[in-house]
Protein backbone atom coordinates (compact mmCIF):
# COMPACT_ATOMS: atom_id res chain seq x y z
CA UNK A 1 0.00 0.00 0.00
CA UNK A 2 2.91 2.15 0.99
CA UNK A 3 5.58 0.45 -0.78
CA UNK A 4 8.34 0.88 2.18
CA UNK A 5 10.50 -1.39 2.28
CA UNK A 6 12.83 -3.24 5.79
CA UNK A 7 15.71 -0.66 5.39
CA UNK A 8 13.25 2.01 5.90
CA UNK A 9 11.43 -0.04 8.71
CA UNK A 10 14.43 -0.14 10.56
CA UNK A 11 15.40 4.25 9.88
CA UNK A 12 11.83 4.62 10.84
CA UNK A 13 12.46 2.04 14.65
CA UNK A 14 15.63 4.00 15.19
CA UNK A 15 14.03 7.22 14.83
CA UNK A 16 11.18 6.37 17.16
CA UNK A 17 12.82 4.94 19.56
CA UNK A 18 15.74 8.11 19.58
CA UNK A 19 12.49 10.54 19.42
CA UNK A 20 9.75 8.79 21.83
CA UNK A 21 12.29 6.45 24.14
CA UNK A 22 12.51 3.00 25.10
CA UNK A 23 10.04 3.58 27.93
CA UNK A 24 6.76 4.63 25.98
CA UNK A 25 7.19 3.04 22.53
CA UNK A 26 5.60 -0.22 23.42
CA UNK A 27 2.64 1.74 24.47
CA UNK A 28 2.99 4.18 21.13
CA UNK A 29 3.26 1.06 18.88
CA UNK A 30 0.39 -0.74 20.63
CA UNK A 31 -1.88 2.55 20.26
CA UNK A 32 -0.73 3.03 16.76
CA UNK A 33 -1.53 -1.14 16.11
CA UNK A 34 -4.85 -0.05 17.30
CA UNK A 35 -5.68 3.01 15.53
CA UNK A 36 -4.31 0.85 12.14
CA UNK A 37 -6.75 -2.15 13.25
CA UNK A 38 -9.86 0.39 13.59
CA UNK A 39 -8.95 2.18 10.35
CA UNK A 40 -9.13 -1.41 8.93
CA UNK A 41 -12.60 -1.99 10.01
CA UNK A 42 -14.07 1.34 9.18
CA UNK A 43 -12.44 0.56 5.63
CA UNK A 44 -14.14 -2.92 5.33
CA UNK A 45 -17.49 -1.24 6.83
CA UNK A 46 -17.79 1.10 4.11
CA UNK A 47 -16.71 -1.40 1.31
CA UNK A 48 -19.30 -3.62 3.00
CA UNK A 49 -21.98 -0.97 2.83
CA UNK A 50 -21.37 -0.15 -0.28
CA UNK A 51 -21.59 -3.74 -1.61
CA UNK A 52 -24.61 -3.85 0.11
CA UNK A 53 -26.15 -0.90 -2.09
CA UNK A 54 -25.14 -2.19 -5.44
CA UNK A 55 -27.23 -5.86 -4.81
CA UNK A 56 -29.61 -3.71 -3.62
CA UNK A 57 -29.78 -1.86 -6.53
CA UNK A 58 -29.05 -4.74 -8.52
CA UNK A 59 -32.08 -6.06 -6.91
CA UNK A 60 -34.47 -3.67 -7.66
CA UNK A 61 -33.82 -3.47 -11.14
CA UNK A 62 -33.93 -7.27 -11.61
CA UNK A 63 -37.25 -7.07 -9.56
CA UNK A 64 -39.03 -4.83 -12.00
CA UNK A 65 -37.28 -6.46 -15.00
CA UNK A 66 -39.60 -9.77 -13.24
CA UNK A 67 -42.26 -7.85 -12.86
CA UNK A 68 -42.09 -6.29 -16.59
CA UNK A 69 -42.26 -10.14 -17.92
CA UNK A 70 -44.94 -11.55 -15.60
CA UNK A 71 -47.01 -8.37 -16.95
CA UNK A 72 -46.19 -9.67 -20.46
CA UNK A 73 -46.73 -12.87 -19.75
CA UNK A 74 -50.16 -12.46 -18.31
CA UNK A 75 -50.97 -10.38 -21.93
CA UNK A 76 -49.96 -13.69 -23.42
CA UNK A 77 -51.78 -16.12 -21.27
CA UNK A 78 -54.95 -13.70 -21.21
CA UNK A 79 -55.30 -14.43 -24.78
CA UNK A 80 -58.36 -16.06 -26.28
CA UNK A 81 -58.80 -16.83 -29.74
CA UNK A 82 -61.96 -19.28 -29.29
CA UNK A 83 -63.44 -15.48 -28.37
CA UNK A 84 -63.27 -14.21 -31.51
CA UNK A 85 -63.56 -16.99 -33.51
CA UNK A 86 -68.07 -17.15 -33.29
CA UNK A 87 -68.19 -13.41 -34.32
CA UNK A 88 -66.07 -14.17 -37.92
CA UNK A 89 -67.54 -17.23 -38.24
CA UNK A 90 -70.90 -15.52 -38.50
CA UNK A 91 -69.53 -12.72 -40.81
CA UNK A 92 -67.72 -14.89 -42.81
CA UNK A 93 -71.01 -15.36 -45.36
CA UNK A 94 -71.28 -11.27 -45.90
CA UNK A 95 -67.79 -11.14 -46.71
CA UNK A 96 -67.88 -13.78 -49.31
CA UNK A 97 -71.03 -11.62 -51.05
CA UNK A 98 -68.33 -8.41 -51.12
CA UNK A 99 -65.43 -10.76 -52.42
CA UNK A 100 -65.26 -10.10 -56.08
CA UNK A 101 -65.42 -13.17 -58.75
CA UNK A 102 -62.75 -15.12 -59.92
CA UNK A 103 -62.71 -15.20 -63.68
CA UNK A 104 -61.61 -17.96 -65.62
CA UNK A 105 -58.05 -17.77 -66.97
CA UNK A 106 -57.67 -16.09 -70.16
CA UNK A 107 -55.98 -17.74 -73.24
CA UNK A 108 -52.42 -16.80 -73.87
CA UNK A 109 -50.91 -17.27 -76.89
CA UNK A 110 -48.41 -20.14 -76.92
CA UNK A 111 -44.66 -18.87 -76.53
CA UNK A 112 -42.48 -18.79 -79.64
CA UNK A 113 -38.77 -20.33 -79.12
CA UNK A 114 -36.17 -17.31 -79.73
CA UNK A 115 -34.71 -17.29 -82.62
CA UNK A 116 -30.71 -17.89 -82.84
CA UNK A 117 -29.09 -14.61 -83.26
CA UNK A 118 -26.75 -14.90 -86.10
CA UNK A 119 -23.41 -12.61 -86.61
CA UNK A 120 -25.47 -10.71 -89.36
CA UNK A 121 -28.03 -9.15 -86.70
CA UNK A 122 -26.25 -9.44 -83.72
CA UNK A 123 -24.98 -5.56 -82.58
CA UNK A 124 -21.31 -4.75 -81.91
CA UNK A 125 -20.82 -3.53 -78.52
CA UNK A 126 -18.42 -0.76 -78.72
CA UNK A 127 -16.96 1.84 -76.14
CA UNK A 128 -15.08 4.66 -76.52
CA UNK A 129 -12.28 3.15 -74.51
CA UNK A 130 -11.90 -0.85 -76.13
CA UNK A 131 -12.25 -1.56 -79.90
CA UNK A 132 -15.59 -3.45 -80.95
CA UNK A 133 -14.61 -7.42 -80.45
CA UNK A 134 -15.56 -9.21 -83.32
CA UNK A 135 -18.28 -12.03 -83.51
CA UNK A 136 -16.86 -14.59 -86.01
CA UNK A 137 -14.55 -16.12 -83.30
CA UNK A 138 -13.96 -19.79 -83.61
CA UNK A 139 -14.26 -22.22 -80.30
CA UNK A 140 -10.73 -23.07 -79.58
CA UNK A 141 -9.65 -26.56 -81.44
CA UNK A 142 -10.52 -29.24 -78.74
CA UNK A 143 -7.72 -31.08 -76.61
CA UNK A 144 -6.54 -34.55 -75.97
CA UNK A 145 -8.26 -35.93 -72.85
CA UNK A 146 -6.02 -36.28 -69.93
CA UNK A 147 -4.83 -40.20 -69.27
CA UNK A 148 -2.29 -42.38 -66.75
CA UNK A 149 0.29 -42.15 -69.63
CA UNK A 150 0.46 -38.46 -69.31
CA UNK A 151 1.97 -38.82 -65.59
CA UNK A 152 3.42 -42.47 -65.94
CA UNK A 153 7.29 -41.74 -65.47
CA UNK A 154 9.80 -43.47 -68.46
CA UNK A 155 12.88 -43.35 -67.01
CA UNK A 156 15.35 -46.08 -68.26
CA UNK A 157 17.19 -48.87 -65.87
CA UNK A 158 20.75 -47.13 -64.70
CA UNK A 159 23.07 -49.04 -66.75
CA UNK A 160 25.86 -50.87 -64.52
CA UNK A 161 29.24 -49.69 -64.11
CA UNK A 162 31.51 -51.97 -65.23
CA UNK A 163 31.24 -52.19 -68.91
CA UNK A 164 29.68 -55.00 -70.91
CA UNK A 165 28.29 -58.22 -69.04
Amino acid sequence: MFDIGWGELVVIGVVALIVIGPKELPTVLRTLGQTVAKVKRMASEFQGQFQEAIRESEFHELQKHAEDLKSSFTDVTSFDPMAETPAEVEHAPESLDETPALEAPSEKPALEPPAEASAETAPAIESEAAEPVPIDVPPPEPTEPVTEKDFATTTEPPKPAGGTA
